[in-house]
């Protein structure tokens, strides 16, 4: 299967007029800050100060969903918002993906690591034709991968190349990164109650998904990760 060029979306952006971009450049850092402020409705100062750093966090690898919800549940987050915060994260960064894909790419260090990501969603997408075909579901799909580029940057580089619109991108990206989330904080959520009423049971059972989690990860990486496509991920 034959993967779409960019160079469109690069020759597109161009032309946006230096108002246009500086307002590309702060609405979704804006969004962030405004779902952060309206968290201070239902958390305490101290709560928040972890929420915040939190989010942070997600965005320095090799943070990721399944480290973080754990964390700030068991720092007193609720289930329900880690889950929601970290979905919103994803749709926030496809958001400033697609809306500044042009200027990110010349940026130093993340514009060599973008262009690593896009061929390797190019490679990823011509080895699993499938994908373009399911579009929404299909990028969905990617993002619920529990690996290293399958959040809102990975996405938004698969979805393009799937031929999805933003729109549509965006919507598999809040699929994705939901589903993900829900499983992650649930889960956690769980086990931190387990842990208070046993602590011996609980521990055991966090253990077990401990191992769960991470043998799941080494399995998708082996079965959705050639050997070509880990090289190209060292950056």
């Amino acid at each position: 299967m034959k993967t779409p060029d960019l160079s469109w979306l690069l020759r597109e952006q161009q032309e946006i007029s230096r108002q246009n971009r500086y307002l590309r450049l702060l609405i979704p850092p804006l969004l962030a800050i405004i779902f952060f402020i309206l968290c201070f409705l239902i958390l305490s100062r101290d709560r928040m100060l972890i929420l915040g750093g939190l989010m942070i966090a997600y965005f320095i690898p090799p943070s990721g969903k399944e480290s973080l919800i754990p964390i700030g549940i068991g720092l007193g987050i609720p289930w329900w918002l880690m889950a929601l915060t970290l979905t919103l994260l994803d749709v926030i960064t496809s958001l400033f993906m697609i809306m500044n894909f042009a200027l990110m790419i010349r940026v130093p260090r993340l514009g060599p690591w973008i262009e690593k990501t896009t061929a390797m969603g190019r490679e990823f997408m011509e080895e699993r034709p499938w994908m373009a075909r399911w579009r929404i579901p299909g990028v969905a799909f990617f993002v619920m991968l529990p690996l290293q580029g399958t959040g809102g940057v990975g996405a938004t580089v698969v979805g393009l190349m799937a031929g999805l619109t933003p729109g549509e991108i965006l919507i598999a990206v809040a699929i994705g990164a939901a589903i993900e989330s829900l499983a992650f904080a649930l889960g956690s959520e769980l086990i931190w109650r387990l842990i208070l009423e046993n602590l011996v049971l609980g521990l055991t059972v966090a253990l077990a998904a401990i191992a769960g989690t991470i043998l799941l990860m080494v399995f998708l990486r082996r079965r959705f990760t050639r050997k070509s496509w880990k090289d190209k991920k060292e950056i």
